[in-house]
C-alpha cells in the first residue's frame, strides 16, 4: 500500500534534502509537498510565534490532511508550538521536523557516562526553539546528554543566494566549536548537503534531519499498514 505522506516547508531549500532522502530511503512513499515561503519571514519579522501564525500552521496541517495524508512533517525547526497545536488539533501524526534525529542522538549516547551532543544550525531563531524541543526530549532520561549550540551565521543567506560553497565553509568554521562532541546533529534540513565534509571534519557521527525523518516515517507506516 502506498503511504501518502506530506511534507510542509518553509523554504524551498528543505525540499530538495527531503526529497534526496525519500529517493535514497523509501522511494514507494507518495509525498505531497506544501510550501509557504513566507513563514520564516513573517517569523523572523515578529520576532515570535503569534496566534495568528499558529492558526495559520494549523490551516497548512489541516489542508494536508483533508488531501489525504496519512502523515505530516514539517522541516522547517523554528515553528514547534505551532506544529504542536496542529497535531492536537488533527487527530493523526504531525512530526517536527527533528524529533526523529533527536531521537537517534538519544540513542547513540544511551552507553556514555557523560554524553554531549552538539546542535549546530544556520537559522538563529531556530537554536533557541530547538533547544527547548530537546530539552523536554530529553527530560525522561536518567543520563541527559548535555547540548551544546552553535549557528553558522550567514550561511542560511549564501545558500539562499545561490552560494552553496560558502554555505557549506561556513557551516565547516563553525561546526570546529563542536567537534569534542559525541553526536553532531545538523538542525536545518538545507544542512544535509555539508554531512559528508562535517563528519570528515570531525571525525564524529553526523546526523540529519532529513534522512531521520523519513527513515521514521517509513517505520511508522510500515508498522500501522501491517
Amino acid at each position: 500500500m502506498v503511504s501518502r505522506v506530506a511534507l510542509v516547508h518553509a523554504t524551498p531549500l528543505a525540499m530538495g534534502p527531503i526529497a534526496a532522502s525519500f529517493a535514497k530511503v523509501w522511494p514507494m512513499a507518495d509525498c505531497m509537498n506544501i510550501l509557504d515561503d513566507c513563514l520564516s519571514k513573517d517569523l523572523a519579522k515578529d520576532g515570535r510565534m503569534t496566534p495568528a501564525m499558529v492558526a495559520r500552521v494549523i490551516a497548512i496541517a489541516s489542508y494536508a490532511k483533508s488531501c489525504g495524508a496519512e502523515v505530516i512533517q514539517f522541516t522547517c525547526s523554528s515553528f514547534g508550538p505551532a506544529i504542536d497545536a496542529a497535531a492536537n488539533a488533527l487527530g493523526l501524526p504531525v512530526l517536527k521536523p527533528n524529533e526523529a534525529m533527536f531521537e537517534e542522538a538519544m540513542a547513540a549516547c544511551a552507553r556514555r557516562s557523560e554524553p554531549c551532543v552538539g546542535l549546530l544550525t544556520t537559522f538563529v531563531p531556530a537554536t533557541a526553539s530547538m533547544a527547548q524541543e530537546w530539552e523536554e526530549a530529553t527530560q525522561h532520561l536518567p543520563v541527559r546528554p548535555t547540548l551544546l549550540t552553535a549557528c553558522a551565521q550567514g550561511a542560511l543567506e549564501a545558500l539562499n543566494a545561490g552560494n552553496s560553497d560558502m554555505h557549506d565553509q561556513l557551516v565547516l568554521d563553525e561546526v570546529r566549536k563542536l567537534a569534542h562532541c559525541d553526536v553532531i546533529m545538523l538542525g536545518q534540513f538545507s544542512m544535509a548537503r555539508a554531512q559528508a565534509q562535517v563528519a570528515s571534519a570531525t571525525g564524529k557521527l553526523v546526523l540529519t534531519s532529513p534522512d531521520s525523518a523519513v527513515g521514521k516515517l517509513k517505520q511508522m507506516l510500515d508498522c500501522s499498514h501491517s
